[in-house]
């Protein structure tokens, strides 16, 4: 089922959340799979329908950056500056995990990857489902990103139970994503903000 993103489809999707099922939105990147982040049944069910291999993280988006303590197991002074700097913005940011968030999410890793969007709408719809939310891109495992609510809905015919429709994806490119968890920072993808403009702020980290 697709439903344009008003009021009432925010309120449709935060049930079906809150249920432990599965949505998909429009990100400040392209499309995601949605569901609540601390729900393991919710992200086995997700891995399931994505046909992910094991051994990645999930990617969370986060309403507001309050909202990152509940992931990030410790700051420093690297996240605090590239974080103050980029965000909102099309950056993820893989941070040490918090102890308690499921292995479903954090593949075990120890880390997790994080992102503040910087899309009005978006930031709107995550709060109104929690405040954080997974997003991993709308698609299945090795094919492209879905880019619009029927190309979403075109992937998965079966599995979701609701489709937000924010539009057409509003980016050419996926976010950046720097893995902060160390000492220094490891540019793991380059996207939509520039390796060297975040060595620029890496630079002024003392």
């Amino acid at each position: 089922m697709i439903l344009k993103d008003d009021r009432q489809a925010r309120e449709r999707a935060a049930a079906v959340v809150r249920a432990g099922g599965l949505v998909a939105f429009r990100t400040d990147t392209f499309y995601g799979l949605g569901t609540d982040p601390f729900n393991r049944d919710a992200l086995q069910s997700l891995l399931a329908l994505k046909g992910r291999e094991d051994g990645k993280p999930i990617l969370v988006v986060v309403g507001d950056a309050s909202e990152v303590a509940r992931f990030n197991a410790h700051g420093g002074k690297l996240f605090d500056r590239i974080s103050a700097r980029h965000w909102p913005g099309a950056l993820t940011l893989v941070v040490s995990a918090r102890p308690e968030l499921p292995e479903e999410l954090t593949a075990g890793t120890g880390t997790i990857g994080v992102r503040l969007p910087a899309d009005e709408a978006v930031c709107e719809f995550v709060h109104a489902c929690g405040g954080a939310l997974t997003a991993t891109s709308a698609n299945r495992a090795g094919e492209p990103p879905a880019r619009t609510a029927g190309e979403v809905e075109r992937a998965f015919p079966d599995g979701l139970a609701l489709v937000v429709d924010g539009g057409a994806s509003r980016s050419q490119e996926p976010s950046t994503v720097l893995d902060v968890s160390g000492s220094e920072a490891r540019l793991i993808r380059e996207g939509a903000v520039s390796w060297r403009e975040l060595q620029e702020t890496i630079r002024g980290v003392g």
